[in-house]
């Protein structure tokens, strides 16, 4: 064991540690993150997603096929209580039948990609945020260094 040629003392630095539902946001933030919604909120991306989203909740033949998928889908699980798999595999081939006719309906991909888009804003966005505040705090992967004095 060394010993130190010189005297200090440690003292323990206290970092508060915060369960994430007790963290309070700063107003300040928290009115940037209401604005930042709202720009969200009236982009191209959430224009498209809603127009599509209502066209599709009125169309009576999407509708009807997303019905019958889903009964088709109930069926299966009944089938499977009885270990019938000629029955499954039959309503399965129905169903992805079923999957076709809706996959080839333009509104549902033009949905399905204003879903993909949306999703992908948000993600940058997020990407961005967690950047730019890694940048700013040096953050890696949520470890702290600490430096322990030497011998």
């Amino acid at each position: 064991m060394s010993q130190h040629d010189h005297d200090h003392t440690h003292e323990e630095v206290q970092i508060p540690k915060f369960e994430v539902r007790d963290l309070l946001v700063r107003e300040d933030i928290m009115a940037k993150t209401k604005e930042l919604a709202d720009l969200i909120y009236t982009s191209e991306e959430v224009k498209m997603y809603q127009t599509a989203e209502k066209t599709i909740n009125t169309n009576d033949r999407i509708q009807t096929l997303i019905a019958s998928m889903k009964k088709k889908q109930k069926e299966i699980v009944a089938f499977e209580r009885f270990q019938n798999t000629e029955m499954v595999a039959k309503i399965e081939q129905e169903i992805e039948d079923l999957q076709d006719e809706l996959d080839n309906i333009p509104i549902v991909s033009e949905f399905q990609q204003s879903q993909s888009d949306l999703n992908y804003l948000l993600q940058m966005i997020m990407t961005a945020i967690r950047d730019t505040v890694s940048e700013k705090i040096e953050v890696e992967a949520g470890t702290v260094s600490t430096s322990k004095c030497g011998d």
